[in-house]
């Protein structure tokens, strides 16, 4: 089988330019494929804000509560403000292209690079993750940890590189799995409370308030919040994509960030109100969700449904990045703060380098720290809510800037980008110790990198720039044709070079004296008007002694140009290759570098 066939095999035949408007989504996969990230935080959000809590006392858990009212109003106020960005920038991006129009430069490539960054990271938790709770039930497959996540990565980028729609089917089922499992896990545990009544947490009483109320508890409760903000991941996704939707794209976009974070909130504070009810805390070898599902449903059939779709919405989370990245690398790529070629699509209209670029990523993390979803976590969150931040703040100058001012939804805007603000301030400072200093260097480090593109591009152009009143003119060449015995490659390449010009040089290269005889007599017989060197090599190297002789022609600047000739049989099978040297590659190499010096390359097919 070959490259070309296995190629074909695993994302399948190419497709025409004109079916992209066919891969475009549908509502319904749309929230499969841009919200399993957001949608599966649930499973661990709360947990969060409990661990943090755990730290002041068992009586702090009640401010769950709280803590999750205030994320339910963050959550509203993101997701007004990201469907006002949905409207007024369809061609996706989000908060980069939001600082690009209404901030400036340097924002917009600060919110790209932390949402880049994001990403990766969102690959990263979300594969360890799930490889964390597959190995809770087969523990026989902790040694193979970081080979099950960078596998589960390659079947992710071959999925995604098939096709954004193919990927979204797939990816469908296991999404509204695990929504319809929670949903069902919190009205039957709703009902439980109802039937029973709370029995769980309740406030702290009057003594236990001072405590709860010093510095370090408030700080705690910060944290608890600014961690329970992790829920929100992921909610950005769709102002990403929108031109991956059907028409009308923002439209439908909207409509799918309005359903995504009913369902998430609706998810969230289900779970968290059941957690305080039941009187359930974070336990190191088992999750807040499997604690409630257990409450609720003991360990029948319906424990062990949300424990699995819990594990499938973990591994898709990762799917979300492999929408957003692609999409957003690729217009900061048409910017010039990228490698152009993230910017092309790929045989299946997907931004294939970018998805390739995301996996590679990806992997290198979860090599990098053992697959440890603890160690990962603390780098998780900081770039996403700086780039809430960002997109926010833009949004604000977009209401100021419009004749008619649209007082409430600048409010909230205004209200969100300072609230975002905060938790951002408090993730770095919380965690910094614990990894976010990686991030809160890493992303000055790639607007850096954006910053060297980008003028390697401008320098580039400007040094290509045409005069459109030049024009060509015939430029005088030498050719060299290299050469190690005479067959009919060597006449090929003679052909050609009479073609370019009349000034042909042929030479070889001789270990020994009866080596170099044997040539020029044949070059004699042969009779060519064409004179033949010899050039000496007594240590036996062909590459010395040739790029002595060019060397010596580029001084004497008898030509314009000189234009090695290098005549190359191409094998008929993939494995002949193996049994041949290859000069001719090493001497393209070494040649391409050189300034004035043209490397034609002349094939002669073998039959057998």
């Amino acid at each position: 089988m070959t490259v070309g066939q296995l190629k074909r095999l695993l994302i399948g035949s190419p497709l025409r330019t004109r079916q992209l408007a066919h891969e475009k989504l549908l509502k319904w996969k749309a929230l499969a494929i841009f919200s399993s990230d957001a949608l599966s935080s649930v499973a661990y959000a709360t947990e969060e804000i409990l661990l943090v809590l755990a730290v002041i006392g068992v009586g702090a858990f009640s401010y769950s509560i709280p803590i999750a009212i205030g994320i339910l109003i963050l959550l509203l106020v993101v997701t007004l403000s990201y469907r006002q960005i949905v409207h007024n920038f369809p061609s996706g991006g989000g908060a980069y292209i939001v600082a690009k129009e209404h901030l400036n430069t340097a924002s917009s490539l600060v919110a790209g690079a932390a949402l880049m960054i994001d990403y990766v990271l969102t690959v990263a938790v979300s594969i360890s993750s799930g490889v964390a709770a597959l190995l809770s039930a087969f523990p026989a497959l902790i040694p193979w940890k970081v080979e099950i996540g960078v596998l589960l990565v390659l079947v992710l980028m071959i999925l995604n590189l098939r096709g954004i729609r193919e990927s979204a089917t797939v990816f469908a089922y296991p999404t509204y799995l695990f929504i319809v499992s929670i949903l069902l896990m919190v009205s039957a545990g709703g009902f439980q409370i109802w039937r029973e009544g709370w029995h769980g947490y309740a406030s702290p009483a009057a003594g236990e308030l001072g405590d709860i109320a010093s510095w370090t508890a408030v700080l705690l409760i910060l944290r608890a919040f600014a961690s329970g903000c992790s829920a929100l991941t992921g909610v950005e996704a769709i102002s990403n994509g929108v031109p991956a939707f059907r028409s009308p794209a923002p439209r439908n976009a909207a409509i799918t960030m309005a359903w995504m974070s009913l369902l998430l909130g609706t998810m969230f504070f289900g779970i968290t109100i059941l957690a305080s009810a039941f009187g359930i805390g974070p336990k190191e070898h088992e999750t807040v969700v499997s604690q409630i599902a257990e409450h609720v449903f003991g360990r029948g059939p319906l424990y062990y449904l949300i424990q699995v779709a819990t594990m499938l919405i973990l591994f898709l989370a990762a799917n979300t990045s492999f929408t957003g990245f692609p999409q957003l690398s690729s217009i900061i790529a048409q910017d010039g703060f990228l490698p152009r070629p993230l910017a092309m699509r790929g045989d299946r209209l997907v931004f294939s380098n970018g998805i390739i670029l995301l996996s590679v990523l990806a992997i290198l993390l979860i090599i990098g720290f053992g697959g440890d979803t603890h160690a990962l976590i603390p780098l998780y969150a900081v770039g996403v809510f700086l780039s809430f931040t960002i997109a926010q703040w833009g949004m604000v100058k977009v209401f100021l800037g419009q004749p008619q001012r649209k007082f409430l939804q600048m409010g909230i805007t205004a209200f969100g980008t300072l609230i975002t603000g905060l938790v951002t301030l408090i993730t770095i400072v919380s965690k910094f110790t614990e990894g976010a200093w990686m991030v809160a260097l890493a992303i000055p480090l790639l607007v850096w990198i954006f910053y060297t593109i980008r003028s390697h591009y401008t320098e580039i152009a400007k040094e290509l720039r045409l005069d459109l009143r030049a024009q060509p003119t015939k430029l005088k060449t030498k050719v060299i044709i290299p050469i190690s015995g005479i067959s009919k490659l060597v006449l090929q390449s003679i052909s050609y070079a009479q073609s370019i010009s009349d000034d042909i040089v042929v030479v070889t290269v001789g270990f020994d004296d009866e080596q170099a005889a044997k040539i020029r007599d044949k070059w004699e017989q042969w009779d060519l008007d064409i004179p033949l060197i010899i050039l000496r090599s007594p240590y036996r190297t062909l590459l010395g002694p040739l790029l002595k002789y060019i060397d010596t022609l580029e001084k004497e600047k008898e030509a314009e140009f000189l234009t090695v000739v290098v005549p190359q049989f191409v094998v008929k099978k993939w494995w002949h290759t193996l049994l041949h040297n290859q000069t001719a590659l090493l001497l393209r190499t070494v040649l391409i570098n050189r300034k004035d010096v043209v490397v034609s390359t002349i094939p002669f097919h073998l039959h057998h």
